[in-house]
C-alpha cells in the first residue's frame, strides 16, 4: 500500500499537474532500509544555554560515520553541502533569555537542511526545574518544536527529547531513531527519558538478533509489518490472530521464518493459553523467557454514541483494551517475560484527540495509554519497559475502503500531507523493542507525520 497522491505528485507527469494547478506536492520521505547510513550529509550541533550533551551527541554522531560540522560553518562557512541533521543541545536552560541562543543556532542552519533533513532539539523537563523562569524555559521548547515541525519543507522532521539529570547514558539509541530513516513519519513529537541500564553497544543491522517477540493482530496492514520489520532485525516472531484470519497468519509466519498461534485473545482462557505455549517454546529453545509482546489487535465498531449498541461498545473495549490488561498481567503472573522484556501497546491518534463516531475506539485506545503509565514503575523495577505507539492516518487496505473525501483530508491534514505507512508504525514499535530503548518507559510516541488533530 502506498500513498497514492503522493505517487502520484512525484512523477513526471503529476510534478507537472501540481505545479500548473498549485497543488501540494508531499516529499517521498527517507525511510530506513538495512545498510543505509545514519545520515546521508553532515549534521551540525549547537547549543542554547549552558548544554551538558553536546559531546555525548557528537560521540555517537562520529561513531556512525556522520561529519559533524561547527555552527560557524552552518551559518555561511565555506562549505555549502547541505545538513542532513541539525541538533540543538537545549540543557542547562535558566530562563527565557537563554533561548534566543536557540534562535541564533536554529534559524541559520535550518535555512541550508536538505530533504528529508531532522531537526532535534534537547532539553530537560519542565517539571524538573527549579524556578518559574526556568520552567518557563523549558516548556517553551514544546512550542518551539511544535512550530518548527510545522514549518519545515520537503520531508524534514522536528522532534525533541526530554533528557533529565542522570539519564544522558539513555540518549543514544532515541538519538539515532530520530535522526534515522527510522522515524520518517513520526513529527512534531516530545518523548521524556529516564535513567537505565542501557547496553554500550548494539547490532545496528540486528538490533532484536536471539530475541523472541509476540505480536498480536499479525494476520494482516499494520500486525504483519511489525511482524516483518521485527524478523528483518533478527527476531523470531510469534504471530497472533483470530482462528479466521489462520490462513493469512501461516503466510505472514511462513514468511518471515516464525511461528503462527491461532487465538482469540478476548477468550476466558486466551491469557493463560498464550503462556503456556510461551513456555513450551521457552523449553524447547532452552530460553529464559520471552523479550518483547506487541499488543496490536484492534478492531473499529463506528457509530455515533446516542446509536451505538452495547454489542459494539463491549467488543471494542474487550479487543483493544482489556486484554491487552489481561494478557500483560498473565505474562507478569507467570513469570515467561525476560527481565528486561519490552512491552509496547498501540494506541491511537483517536486515543488522543477523539473522533466523531468513534467513542468506544477512543475510548479504548486512551485506556491503553492509561495503562502504559501506571504500568511503568512496576516494569522499571525489573528494568524493562512498557510503552505506547499512537498511530495517525495510515495506508492500509481498511482506510483504502472509505469514502474518498474522509480519505483524502485524513492523509492530508499533517505537517508531511501524506498519509503513513504500515512499516512507519512498524519501525517505530521495534525501536522501542530494542535493548537501546531501555530509558523510554511510560512513553506515548505519535506516528501521525504531526497530524492536526489532537497534542
Amino acid at each position: 500500500m502506498s500513498d497514492w497522491y503522493t505517487t502520484f505528485a512525484n512523477s513526471g507527469f503529476g510534478t507537472t499537474i501540481t505545479r500548473q494547478l498549485g497543488l501540494p506536492r508531499p516529499a517521498v520521505l527517507r525511510r530506513y532500509e538495512p545498510g543505509q547510513p545514519l545520515l546521508p550529509g553532515p549534521a551540525v550541533v549547537g547549543s542554547a544555554g549552558e548544554g551538558r550533551l553536546r559531546n555525548t551527541v557528537t560521540a555517537v554522531l562520529r561513531d556512525a560515520g556522520v561529519t559533524v560540522q561547527s555552527p560557524v560553518t552552518a551559518d555561511g562557512g565555506t562549505d555549502g553541502e547541505k545538513l542532513a541533521a541539525v541538533i540543538l543541545d537545549a540543557t542547562g536552560l535558566t530562563g527565557p533569555g537563554d533561548l534566543a541562543g536557540a534562535h541564533g543556532f536554529l534559524a541559520p542552519a535550518i535555512k541550508r537542511l536538505r530533504p528529508s533533513g531532522r531537526v532535534l532539539i534537547l532539553a530537560e523537563p519542565p517539571s524538573d526545574a527549579g524556578s518559574p523562569a526556568q520552567a518557563a524555559a523549558r516548556q517553551a521548547v514544546d512550542g518551539l518544536v511544535r512550530s518548527v515541525a510545522k514549518e519545515l519543507l520537503d520531508g524534514s522532521t522536528a522532534n525533541a527529547v526530554y533528557v533529565p539529570e542522570g539519564a544522558e547514558d539513555s540518549l543514544a539509541g532515541p538519538l539515532r531513531f530520530f535522526l534515522s530513516g527510522r522515524s520518517a513519519y513520526v513529527d512534531g513529537q516530545l518523548l521524556t527519558l529516564s535513567p537505565a541500564d542501557v547496553p554500550t553497544r548494539e547490532d545496528d543491522e540486528k538490533p532484536l538478533a536471539g530475541k523472541v517477540a509476540v505480536v498480536t493482530g499479525a494476520a494482516r496492514g499494520i500486525g504483519a509489518s511489525i511482524a516483518q520489520v521485527m524478523a528483518r532485525d533478527g527476531a523470531h516472531v510469534v504471530a497472533v490472530d483470530i482462528p479466521a484470519a489462520g490462513d493469512l497468519l501461516a503466510e505472514v509466519a511462513n514468511g518471515i521464518g516464525g511461528t503462527a498461534f491461532q487465538l482469540d485473545i478476548t477468550a476466558d482462557d486466551a491469557p493463560q493459553r498464550l503462556v503456556e505455549h510461551l513456555r513450551e517454546r521457552r523449553a524447547a529453545d532452552g530460553r529464559q523467557g520471552v523479550d518483547v509482546v506487541v499488543h496490536n489487535a484492534g478492531i473499529t465498531r463506528d457509530k455515533l454514541l446516542v446509536n451505538m449498541d452495547a454489542v459494539r461498545w463491549n467488543s471494542v473495549m474487550a479487543v483493544n483494551l482489556q486484554a491487552q490488561l489481561d494478557i500483560t498481567q498473565a505474562l507478569l503472573d507467570a513469570d515467561v517475560l525476560e527481565d528486561d522484556a519490552r512491552i509496547v501497546c498501540v494506541s491511537s491518534q483517536s486515543g488522543i484527540a477523539g473522533n466523531r463516531g468513534q467513542t468506544n475506539y477512543a475510548a479504548s485506545k486512551a485506556g491503553v495509554i492509561g495503562m502504559v503509565r501506571a504500568w511503568a514503575p512496576r516494569f522499571a523495577e525489573r528494568g524493562a519497559t512498557i510503552n505506547a505507539v499512537a498511530p495517525g492516518f495510515i495506508v492500509t487496505e481498511m482506510t483504502a475502503r472509505m469514502p474518498v473525501g474522509t480519505r483524502e483530508i485524513g492523509s492530508r491534514i499533517n505537517s508531511l500531507q501524506q498519509g503513513g505507512l504500515p512499516v512507519d508504525v512498524a519501525e517505530t514499535i521495534a525501536w522501542l523493542s530494542q535493548p537501546g530503548s531501555a530509558g523510554v518507559n511510560g512513553q506515548t510516541v505519535r506516528v501521525c507525520g504531526q497530524s492536526m488533530l489532537g497534542a
